[in-house]
């Protein structure tokens, strides 16, 4: 699925310092947001600033690097170099947006390098949420909440990306063959549900407060945008279905944990293992009248398919849990889907706001040209 924001640097431009100083190279970077674009001019010392705060605030590298700079040619009279250079400037900001690791996009200078709001939270590497501006209030426990609904959103879908990223994982564990490598990705789907959890912790703060500044109770969150309250009725539902379903999946872990061993323990133990003398006495006591069933009884007589007619019981099994494999892949791309179009519907619906808030102003100034007319008619009749 392509992401929500699509960043890309179509032109590139010489400017000229207001003083006397040399002219300079820009690259235009727009951003193609649901219902608008949204454009910025940045000159390439910019990006080399925003590298180096990237790395520092997210202590790794980007995914793509910076096209190297050139110390014997300059972009403003060389068109060749500068178009080299912005493609490659233009790779280098969609690895960012592209990767599956939100958090060089959820870092303030990101934020700061595009000219959007300046965001509330900042994602580290361990999944743990700090503050990164005046929107960000910590609670009684020392955690942060997230004062903006729009970063409340985002937050939200980084939530469900490490929820599906555990559920994967887990997936995985239950294939591995080998005891190191179920060891490993049960200590990394663990780690997911872990920061699962603190996102979890971190929206179910930003909620109240935001709940909190939409009824006007807490002036110390200034600024916040108010929700209605059946938009936060909708979010304490998405938290409440995010946390059941990291109950649920550290459920999964721990029986997966305590499965292996158990299983093993026992059969040695009470020799579960079935003999030849006990397969046979399964048949016994059935009727030699009766023939046995010539095609296969799973619980009730089922017609053979043209994908099962070859399969034997185990091929069957497989095939039922490819297909209900294939079905939940399904059903989370269509929940993802949904998703989006719900945070389109919410964007959408604040644009007519404000368009309805500027017919207002156009309305209101029409009104009062058409009262100075009015005067002026008054006054041409009393002259006339």
């Amino acid at each position: 699925m392509a992401p929500a924001l699509q960043i890309s640097i179509p032109t590139a431009s010489t400017a000229t310092p207001s003083g006397s100083g040399k002219p300079f190279t820009q690259y235009h970077v727009v951003l193609q947001l649901p219902l608008r674009k949204h454009e910025v001019k940045k000159r390439y010392s910019d990006f080399t600033d925003l590298h180096t705060a990237l790395v520092s605030q997210t202590g790794q590298p980007p995914p793509a690097t910076l096209p190297p700079k050139s110390w014997l040619r300059r972009t403003v009279n060389n068109d060749a170099l500068t178009e080299e250079r912005r493609r490659g400037l233009e790779t280098y900001l969609r690895g960012i947006v592209e990767a599956d690791d939100g958090r060089w996009r959820s870092s303030s200078a990101w934020r700061a390098f595009l000219n959007l709001p300046s965001g509330t939270s900042t994602l580290h590497a361990n999944g743990s949420l700090s503050s990164t501006g005046n929107k960000q209030r910590p609670d009684r426990a020392g955690r942060g909440g997230i004062a903006d609904p729009n970063q409340w959103l985002d937050v939200h879908r980084d939530l469900k990306t490490q929820i599906q990223t555990a559920r994967q994982q887990l997936k995985q564990r239950e294939a591995a063959t080998t005891a190191q490598a179920q060891h490993a990705l049960g200590a990394e789907a663990k780690a997911s549900l872990v920061r699962a959890a603190t996102a979890i912790a971190q929206l179910e703060d930003g909620l109240r407060g935001i709940s909190a500044a939409s009824k006007g109770d807490d002036a110390g969150w200034g600024g916040t945008m108010k929700l209605g309250d059946g938009e936060i009725r909708r979010r304490r539902d998405l938290v409440g279905a995010a946390r059941k379903e990291v109950e649920g999946l550290e459920g999964v872990l721990r029986s997966m944990a305590t499965k292996n061993t158990g299983n093993v323990t026992s059969a040695v133990q009470s020799g579960a293992v079935a003999s030849a003398g006990d397969k046979a006495a399964l048949w016994n006591g059935t009727s030699a009248a009766q023939p046995k069933p010539s095609g296969r009884v799973l619980g009730g007589p089922l017609k053979e398919t043209e994908r099962t007619r070859e399969l034997d019981n185990n091929g069957v099994l497989q095939l039922q849990q490819q297909v209900m494999e294939d079905q939940e892949e399904d059903v989370l791309s269509l929940g993802k889907t949904v998703s989006k179009l719900k945070d389109m519907g919410i964007m959408i619906n604040e644009e007519l706001t404000i368009q309805n808030e500027m017919l207002g102003l156009v309305e209101q100034d029409v009104e009062r040209h058409q009262g100075k007319l009015d005067v002026a008619r008054r006054r041409i009749g009393k002259i006339s």
